[in-house]
C-alpha cells in the first residue's frame, strides 16, 4: 500500500469536532478534507512541526485552518493536532482547537451574535469580546 494512513487517537470525539467544524466553519472543513487530508496521505505533511521523537520516529504537527478573523480573536485560532508515524506510515488525528466550542456545537445549537457563534456558557463574555473588538475597528 502506498501513502500514509490516517488513523485516530479517539475517533468519536474526533468525528464530533470534525461535524462542528463543518456546521460553523466549512471553508476549514473543505480545506481540511479536500487539501490537507490528500496531502498527509502522499506523506506531505502541511502546517508547523512541533516536536520530533527520533527513538520512536515520531513527528508532532500543528496546522492553522482557515477561520474569520473576528471568530480567532474570540475563541482562538481553527488549528488541527497531528502525529506521523514514520515507520507505521500512519497519520494520528489528534484533536481540533478550539474544543469548548466545537464540542458545545456539536450538542447543541449555537446563536450567533454579530455574526460570529458564542459559546451558551459564556455568552456574556463573548459578547464583551466582539463588542471590543468591533469598536476597536470602527475606530481605525
Amino acid at each position: 500500500m502506498k501513502g500514509y494512513v490516517l488513523d485516530y487517537i479517539n475517533e468519536n470525539e474526533f468525528r464530533k469536532l470534525e461535524r462542528a467544524l463543518k456546521k460553523y466553519n466549512m471553508l476549514a472543513y473543505k480545506r481540511l478534507s479536500f487539501n490537507y487530508y490528500p496531502k498527509m496521505r502522499n506523506g506531505e505533511f502541511v502546517g508547523e512541526l512541533i516536536s520530533t521523537n527520533k527513538k520512536e520516529q515520531t513527528e508532532k504537527y500543528e496546522l492553522k485552518l482557515p477561520s474569520d478573523k473576528m471568530f480567532a480573536a474570540v475563541h482562538g485560532e481553527i488549528k488541527l493536532y497531528y502525529t506521523v508515524y514514520k515507520k507505521e506510515k500512519t497519520v494520528m488525528l489528534d484533536t481540533i482547537t478550539p474544543t469548548d466550542i466545537l464540542l458545545e456545537g456539536h450538542m447543541s445549537e449555537l446563536t450567533t451574535y454579530k455574526g460570529i457563534m458564542i459559546s451558551k456558557a459564556n455568552a456574556e463574555k463573548d459578547k464583551f469580546k466582539i463588542d471590543l473588538l468591533s469598536m476597536l475597528q470602527n475606530n481605525k
